[in-house]
């Protein structure tokens, strides 16, 4: 039997845009406004507009190429928009670095994976965790009483967020040793481990077995109720897309033909022509 996920009415806010009505009486934590992107001549995204509520799960979907991983890059200054606005938490990241926008609160996975293979489990956590338990280069260098008490929050923070996912027990193991999902759950984990108000993930369940993706979907709910975080994510699976997803916004050719809940997308004519194609007239 499908599991149910709960979801909330969705209610507009003060911009063209709709959020879950439990975040309502908060401002969004992601505001896009006419956001684009131009390579040479050609507008890979155009007038993308778009909110997103504080503890909101939104996917954002579309047929390949719509320009889907181009917003997330753009979200992350990867890229630098041709025009456009992001606000995160109302400030305006225009003039931010990518180390900026992290710091301000997003952090985000990838669709190809990028672990520090040699690197071990909780190696890799701990490398997130930069945000959030800094300390002097000299005391590390010099090995102070300062360095070894911030690794020791750093150790109990690591484990802590492995546990998530279960994965404590590998803290030791090589990263890239690990099996392909469990390497998709570690990225996820050091994507928390800076601390993020907005979570980014794309195409999460990539490469899962159905089994597998059931379980992350799980996860993704747990990991919103437990940091009451954002989180936006980027994802073929329909099923997991309809199953916990909130609100979608959907993509073709780097415009927006589509926002509403789940029920309202897998209903709307344009959708349905962007993924099954036109279908001839006799």
């Amino acid at each position: 039997m499908k599991k149910q996920y709960p979801k909330p009415k969705l209610v507009p806010v003060p911009s063209p845009n709709m959020v879950p009505e439990r975040d309502v009486d908060k401002s969004p934590i992601l505001e896009c406004r006419h956001l684009g992107i131009d390579f040479g001549g050609l507008s890979a995204v155009a007038d993308f507009d778009m909110a997103i509520g504080r503890t909101e799960i939104a996917g954002l979907i579309g047929p390949n190429g719509a320009g889907k991983t181009t917003v997330f890059n753009l979200l992350t200054k990867v890229y630098q928009p041709t025009r456009g606005t992001i606000l995160l938490d109302g400030q305006d990241t225009h003039s931010m670095t990518t180390a900026q926008v992290s710091k301000a609160g997003i952090a985000r996975t990838f669709q190809n994976i990028r672990l520090f293979s040699k690197l071990s489990v909780e190696d890799n956590v701990k490398i997130g965790l930069h945000n959030q338990t800094p300390y002097p280069m000299w005391s590390g260098i010099l090995r102070l009483p300062s360095y070894w008490k911030q690794e020791k929050v750093a150790h109990e923070r690591a484990m802590e967020l492995l546990s998530i996912f279960d994965m404590q027990d590998l803290a030791d193991h090589q990263a890239g040793s690990l099996p392909y999902g469990a390497q998709r759950r570690l990225e996820i984990v050091r994507a928390l481990a800076t601390g993020p108000s907005l979570l980014l993930l794309d195409e999460p369940a990539a490469g899962m077995n159905p089994s597998e993706t059931a379980e992350l979907m799980d996860n993704i709910v747990k990991i919103r109720d437990t940091f009451q975080i954002a989180i936006m994510l980027i994802e073929h699976d329909m099923n997991l897309v309809m199953g916990i997803c909130e609100g979608i916004c959907v993509l073709n050719f780097g415009k927006i033909i589509a926002k509403g809940t789940p029920e309202e997308i897998q209903s709307n004519p344009a959708v349905i022509e962007a993924y099954l194609g036109k279908k001839k007239e006799a």
